[in-house]
């Protein structure tokens, strides 16, 4: 299966997050809903290593590639809690063109910091997509 295949499901359960999280996060605070969140994927996300009998390969990851994965989840974490925050005051409509601004943001710093090549037509897909979570946010 293709980067293509992966990414269209990524973005087909990122939607149904967006509304069954807007769903569960009536009345319940927005840090305690994301700390529910985060110990169900834990337990899901080690579960499929542990079935895989992936989890011996921990051992193998170097301190630099762990540092970085640490990071991450750092900044995952982050995005979360004001997700959820957005989420719980705002409009699922209106939060989640904003938060996929997180493209755009992305194409810049990959562009700048892993040296990714970017030309006219992603200049052009980014500059539409911000215009398009502009106009739908703001309308």
């Amino acid at each position: 299966m293709t980067w293509l295949f992966y990414a269209i499901l990524s973005s087909i359960f990122a939607a149904a997050t967006s509304i069954l999280a807007k769903i569960g996060i009536k009345n319940v605070n927005s840090d305690l809903a994301t700390a529910i969140r985060t110990v169900v994927i834990l337990l899901f996300a080690w579960g499929i290593v542990l079935f895989k009998g992936l989890g011996k390969e921990i051992h193998a990851i170097s301190k630099f590639s762990f540092l970085f994965l640490v990071l991450s989840g750092v900044a995952t974490g982050l995005s979360w809690l004001f997700y959820f925050k957005a989420l719980q005051v705002g409009n699922a409509s209106k939060v989640a063109p904003i938060d996929k601004l997180s493209l755009v943001i992305t194409i810049i710093l990959a562009a700048i910091i892993l040296k990714e090549k970017v030309n006219l037509w992603i200049i052009m897909g980014s500059v539409l997509m911000s215009i398009g979570a502009i106009v739908i946010a703001l309308n």
